[in-house]
């Protein structure tokens, strides 16, 4: 103690003594009131003392931990384990587009080949009721038209003859005038000694080779030629065409005569030309019936007609046109 101190009076020292109490330490003052240095404290040493032990602010560190102190972790890159990932998944949704596209594709192909062989079923399914349409009904089958149908007015009448089936429109005269009561004999057996004409080999029709069924008298020496032959052959005409009655050959060129039927390979009696321009093909009209040929007179709204006839070829070409809508047949106007 100060020997100064010593020599006060009690009460000062007393005093001093209390204010000495009540003044604060050293190291609690600011440190714009403190009087005197202190030395810089002593760092941690970083082998021995903990890291973080000792922490100074940012603005007083004047040291730092060198880097083989500083705790290493396992170095790997996230970035690149995400573009991994993210490559592999893009890889598999080009995968699966891909693998979409093919079954697409197929898919695609299955459904065309079933539409072509649906429509080639339903053709034959129509191939197979046109047959069945013509031999039902007990086999009613009218030999001009080739239909069943029949109406009160317009009924299938049978020869008593040679059993021959045709519509009254179809066949004319006599049965337009009227439909016979008792029986009925058409022309050929009218015409022939046993009133029968099935094994008569004079009635053959001079348009084409086919023998039998619906014929009329023309008037070259005694020749006969098929109702239907006369409708479908282009210079050939009625002289009755009400009637059907009076069948007029004399108009056919030679060249129609010298035509070879590409279906029966004959030049018996007159081929009709394909109506397709550019084909050469011909055919004998009950030939082309026979084969399902597409065969159409159509008549003008004034005096105008026109035959339009088709190979095997164009015959499926034309029907495949018309389901379209924007392909008709039109007879010429005179």
């Amino acid at each position: 103690m100060d020997p100064k101190f010593n020599g006060l009076p009690p009460h000062k020292r007393l005093r001093l003594i209390h204010q000495q109490e009540q003044q604060p330490s050293f190291s609690c003052l600011p440190a714009k009131k403190r009087t005197e240095t202190r030395d810089p404290p002593a760092l941690p040493d970083p082998k021995t003392e903990a890291i973080g032990s000792y922490c100074l602010p940012a603005k007083k560190r004047v040291w730092a931990l060198p880097p083989d102190l500083i705790p290493q972790k396992p170095q790997f890159d996230l970035n690149a384990d995400y573009k991994e990932e993210q490559k592999e998944e893009e890889e598999a949704n080009v995968q699966e587009a891909k693998v979409v596209v093919e079954e697409e594709v197929e898919e695609n192909i299955r459904e065309e080949k079933v539409v072509e062989e649906e429509n080639v079923r339903e053709e034959k399914v129509v191939e197979e009721e046109n047959v069945e349409e013509k031999v039902e009904d007990d086999g009613i089958v009218c030999a001009v038209c080739e239909s069943t149908d029949g109406e009160p007015s317009d009924p299938i009448v049978i020869c008593d003859g040679c059993d021959l089936m045709v519509h009254v429109s179809c066949y004319g005269n006599p049965l337009t005038k009227e439909i016979p009561e008792g029986d009925w004999f058409c022309a050929q057996c009218s015409d022939s000694d046993s009133k029968s004409c099935e094994n008569d080999k004079s009635f053959s029709c001079c348009l084409c080779p086919v023998k039998g069924g619906a014929m009329k008298p023309t008037g070259e020496n005694g020749k006969w030629a098929h109702v239907v032959c006369a409708l479908f052959v282009p210079e050939v005409f009625f002289r009755d065409p009400e009637g059907r009655e009076g069948i007029d050959c004399s108009k056919v060129p030679q060249s129609r005569r010298e035509h070879t039927c590409y279906l029966c390979k004959t030049t018996n009696g007159c081929a009709i030309n394909c109506s397709e321009p550019k084909c050469r093909l011909a055919f004998h009209v009950t030939c082309g019936l026979n084969e399902d040929l597409c065969i159409e007179y159509r008549e003008g709204k004034k005096k105008g007609a026109i035959v339009a006839g088709f190979c095997k070829t164009h015959t499926d070409l034309w029907k495949k046109q018309e389901r379209t809508g924007k392909f008709k047949i039109v007879a010429r106007e005179d």
